[in-house]
């Protein structure tokens, strides 16, 4: 199963151990960054995924991300959806 997570919650992070796969996208890329409030939960789980576009449009630099977030293009996120299913989107 693949999640879209568009805004976190502890409640979201719970639901996401163990998955296979993650992208964030819009304002839940806030919270990918070295020293955020979600840093130790987010770090726990994989594969997660960023879009390029949603961290250069708010300014966030790809060496400020948590360790194991993978920045991925358009293309890569389609392919995703492609090869995980059902998607599930969290808002």
């Amino acid at each position: 199963m693949l999640h879209l997570v568009f805004k976190l919650s502890p409640e979201i992070l719970a639901r996401l151990q163990n998955q296979s796969g993650i992208i964030f996208l819009n304002s839940a890329v806030f919270d990918l960054t070295k020293n955020s409030k979600w840093q130790n939960e987010i770090a726990a789980i994989t594969p997660c995924y960023v879009l390029n576009d949603d961290l250069t449009t708010r300014g966030i630099e790809t060496q400020k991300l948590i360790d194991g977030i993978t920045p991925i293009d358009y293309a890569q996120f389609v392919q995703l959806t492609i090869e995980n299913t059902p998607i599930q989107t969290w808002t």
